[in-house]
């Protein structure tokens, strides 16, 4: 009985010694200690509005220093309304605290041995932003009430980037590896393709996206052939998002690994890699370019951080005749 009441106290102090840790990092990441004066301004006032030179920067790109096939295809975004909302969605859940204690718990004992993608299907955290309503409408130059017969989102996450882009079509299927992302997919009633299943349906699809999928997956080159053959002929569209830079890795079980398949994405800046992208990737694959923009790629954020953001290059993608 006395070693257990020892171990009950041993554990009590490390939870306590554990949540003043998270608290003495969560101070220093907010008031007056913040490092980010957006995400200073954010705590201090209740209607956020992102503005400044940080949150331009997402956006920018200097059209001269792009190739001269992808110069003219280049599609200027900025912050608009729906960001706004996300990034202020995000500052409001990084101060529940109790919440984020929680969720930093369970990712400190799971981490090791589970996926941080299925860590955060579990705890229902961690959604991605990548486009708006408008921002896609605007890509593949459609209006509000277009509507295409099928989409297929590969790697789709908990459904909330397929949620903007649904809306535009009649059914609506995904892919996803982790079973707690699976179960958030299902709730939306999205119909489950298993990773290996989708390319032999016996039917085509109008629109695949693949965001933020090509530096995680095994055989990227692969990837891009196989969406390519399944695609409608003539009308199908790829809207295909890429961090820059380049870095690929395949998680597994919480850990990463190189990939099987190398994909050499060549140049420093992020103007250089969308025209190697464009010239010496997609069109030895097969697709034409038919737009691309600069977005942040945004993740809801924790304690120690109210968002993440990564910066993407977001393509529309033709195939070839």
């Amino acid at each position: 009985m006395c070693y257990l009441q020892m171990r009950t106290l041993l554990f009590g102090a490390w939870v306590v010694f554990y949540a003043s840790v998270l608290l003495a990092a969560r101070r220093m990441w907010t008031g007056k200690y913040v490092r980010s004066p957006l995400a200073r301004a954010a705590l201090m006032v209740t209607n956020t509005e992102f503005t400044g030179d940080e949150v331009q920067e997402w956006y920018r790109c200097c059209p001269e220093m792009l190739g001269e096939t992808v110069r003219p295809l280049f599609v200027q975004s900025q912050l608009d309304t729906d960001t706004q909302a996300f990034l202020q969605r995000s500052v409001e859940k990084s101060g529940w605290l109790f919440t984020q204690l929680y969720h930093s718990l369970v990712s400190t004992i799971f981490s090791p041995v589970v996926s941080r993608t299925s860590i955060n299907g579990f705890l229902g955290r961690g959604s991605m932003f990548v486009f708006s309503r408008d921002q896609f409408q605007r890509l593949l130059q459609i209006d509000p009430a277009w509507k295409g017969e099928r989409l297929l989102d590969l790697g789709a996450g908990d459904g909330g980037v397929t949620d903007v882009m649904g809306s535009h079509f009649r059914e609506v299927y995904a892919t996803e590896v982790s079973p707690p992302m699976k179960w958030q997919l299902q709730r939306k009633n999205y119909r489950l393709l298993e990773i290996d299943e989708w390319q032999s349906t016996g039917f085509q699809y109008d629109l695949i996206s693949c965001l933020n999928l090509l530096d995680r997956c095994d055989e990227p080159l692969k990837l891009l052939q196989d969406i390519k053959e399944a695609l409608v002929p003539g009308s199908g569209r790829l809207i295909l998002a890429v961090v820059l830079p380049f870095q690929p890795y395949v998680e597994t079980g919480g850990k990463w690994f190189r990939p099987k398949e190398q994909l050499q994405v060549k140049g420093k800046t992020w103007e250089e890699q969308v025209t190697n992208l464009t010239d010496d990737v997609f069109q030895k694959i097969g697709f034409e370019v038919e737009a691309v923009t600069r977005l942040p790629y945004l993740c809801e954020g924790d304690m120690n951080q109210d968002y993440y953001v990564l910066d993407d290059a977001v393509f529309v993608l033709r195939p070839q005749e």
